[in-house]
């Protein structure tokens, strides 16, 4: 295995005010970590990886906890923590400054774009100019999709300390080579198709998202069809929801316009 496991969370004070959040111990400043710590550990059984010291939820949390305490010594900055399993089974984690909530942050995934008045800031969407045909459904370290995504939008690959294009979109959104849609370049995502958020299947080639696990579970969005949400479904300036598990929800809209090539989608 040439990837290491992944899972990217949030520690941020607010989430301790969400009881949707709690964990087996309580009010939790992380964003839905049991269900961090469950993919982790279900990701690693499908890769017939051993824990030399095992890996449990416990064993997650303490890591979390030894990082924030070291980096974060009042506990009230928000901040985004990068859980690693290498192949051996090693646990380890790196952190970096993230802007604090200030309110419910999958309160996006209520929206209804027929009725409702938006939430702000709204994002600005693209779609990849050409098919993507190597993402899986396992979170890893291996982002080379994603990022050759990101630099055909304009936008610079994650991590990257350069200033994007002028004219980058917030996101780009991937799709297959049998032009179904699959996730954005950081992101699950979720279109309004009659009358609800409906998201892309695993089998399409998206990651298995915690915070769109949750949102399933709480019958907030709904695994699309088979062909529900192809390429040519997707409508200019139609609404998309994102989502993950550093930043929660977030709307945004879809820029798309076509080239005189067929199927062929260019930003603006």
């Amino acid at each position: 295995m040439s990837y290491a496991l992944l899972a990217s969370t949030r520690y941020d004070p607010f989430l301790l005010s969400c009881a949707w959040n709690n964990d087996i111990d309580g009010p939790s400043p992380y964003l839905l970590l049991h269900y961090q710590a469950d993919r982790l550990i279900a990701s690693a059984a499908l890769n017939h990886q051993a824990f030399p010291h095992g890996t449990t939820f416990s064993n997650v949390k303490a890591l979390c906890d030894k990082v924030v305490r070291e980096h974060n010594i009042e506990g009230e900055t928000a901040l985004k923590i990068r859980v690693v399993l290498n192949p051996p089974g090693e646990l380890s984690a790196t952190v970096s400054p993230a802007t604090a909530f200030a309110s419910d942050p999958t309160l996006p995934s209520l929206f209804n774009p027929v009725a409702d008045i938006p939430l702000t800031p709204v994002l600005t969407i693209h779609i990849d100019t050409q098919p993507t045909s190597d993402t899986i459904s396992l979170k890893t370290t291996d982002r080379r999709a994603y990022d050759d995504a990101r630099v055909r939008a304009g936008l610079q690959p994650v991590g990257s300390l350069d200033p994007p294009a002028n004219d980058a979109p917030d996101d780009v959104i991937l799709y297959n080579t049998r032009n179904h849609v699959t996730e954005s370049s950081v992101c699950n995502v979720s279109f309004y198709r009659n009358g609800r958020w409906v998201t892309p299947p695993l089998a399409a080639g998206c990651i298995s998202g915690v915070l769109r696990r949750w949102l399933i579970e709480q019958h907030r969005i709904f695994e699309a069809v088979e062909d529900e949400l192809t390429l040519d479904s997707i409508k200019d300036d139609e609404w998309v929801l994102v989502s993950n598990g550093v930043t929660g929800c977030r709307l945004g809209r879809i820029k798309l316009h076509t080239s005189n090539q067929i199927g062929d989608y260019v930003k603006d």
